[in-house]
Formats: C-alpha cells, structure tokens, sequence
C-alpha cells in the first residue's frame, strides 16, 4: 500500500500516522530513535507491507501485470490500490479528503523536527503538489507515476502504468476492496497488539 493507505489504516493517532508515513525512510533498527508511538506506526507499517506483499489478492493484480513491468508490478499496485482508497474516499471516511489530507500535512509541519531527513526534503514538493489529493482521479495518478519514472532513471516505465490501470480498472478494483477489506481487519488486530 502506499501513502493514504498507511495514513489511513493508522486510524485518528497522528504520532503513529506519522510513523506509518515516515516508515519508508527508516532503516532497520532506527526507529527506537523515535518517541515510542512513532516507532510503534514503523513497526505497523512493516506489517502492513508484510501482510500486502504476500496476500493472493495482491499476487492476481501483480500478475496482470507483471509482464510489462516485472519487479516494478509491487510499487505499481501499491499505487493502483491507493487511487482506488482516493476515488471511493467516501466508502471508508466520513470526512472529505482534501480536508483530511491537509490536515495530515499540517501534522506533518508540527512534527517536522521527528521526520527523517530524506522526508523533510521531499515534504515541500508533496504539500505543493498535493500528492495524496492527486491520486483520486487517474491524471493525478499519471502525474505520479510519470515522477517515479523520472527517480528511476526511466528504468521502471511507470510513465505507462496508467494505461494498464484503465485497462483493467474495474478487475483492479474489484481485488482492491476484496482485498482492503481483510487488511483493515489484520490492521485492527495489530493496532490492539501495539495499545
């Protein structure tokens, strides 16, 4: 999953939402240096990655795609599932999603001094472009996938991930909510295990 998702799944707890959100960033045993419900969204990001990469689910909408986009499929598919959390925000949150985004942005700016470096450089780009926002509609989506290629060098082809999302939008998000919903139930089981 990707960003909203991990924002998301670490319900109205802005230190362990911050946690899941900065968890890319952190290697190995770092985040003991973080205070303890920060840490705590670390460790539950990396179960929630672990949880995703092994789902069947997950593996069939890899699979469609597999072919163009080899290990790349992963990043690809952590995507596709966000933009389809983005697009039917409604279905899961009762609040509207700029408000809900810019409110986490806003948390983010509180909490700057805790955010990993590598966060803290990237962090400007994503408030001003609206990164999270973006990806409810398939543009916005484009516009990230076209930025990851460019940080891979143009190695990955994501530039041309969209054109399998709408190709096989409605299988894809069909495995998503089938999906979603049995990662929200492990989620709820691994937040009570962290309380």
């Amino acid at each position: 999953m990707n960003y909203l998702a991990h924002i998301y799944l670490s319900g109205n707890d802005t230190e362990l939402r911050i946690g899941n959100f900065i968890a890319d960033s952190v290697r190995g045993k770092d985040f003991t240096m973080f205070p303890e419900r920060v840490a705590q969204g670390i460790i539950l990001h990396r179960h929630i990655d672990t949880f995703t990469d092994s789902h069947p689910i997950v593996k069939l909408s890899k699979d469609l795609i597999r072919s163009e986009y080899g290990h790349w499929s992963s990043v690809i598919v952590d995507l596709y599932y966000d933009h389809f959390l983005a697009a039917n925000w409604a279905d899961f949150h009762k609040e509207p999603l700029d408000i809900y985004v810019e409110q986490f942005y806003s948390d983010l700016k509180e909490n700057y001094n805790i955010l990993p470096e590598k966060v803290q450089k990237f962090l400007p780009y994503m408030v001003d472009q609206n990164w999270i926002s973006s990806y409810a509609t398939v543009d916005g989506i484009s516009r990230i996938f076209h930025q990851m290629n460019h940080r891979t060098k143009n190695r990955s082809k994501m530039n041309f991930a969209p054109i399998e999302l709408v190709k096989y939008y409605n299988e894809m998000e069909r495995h998503f909510r089938e999906f979603f919903e049995d990662l929200e139930f492990h989620v709820k089981k691994q937040r009570k295990t962290l309380d």
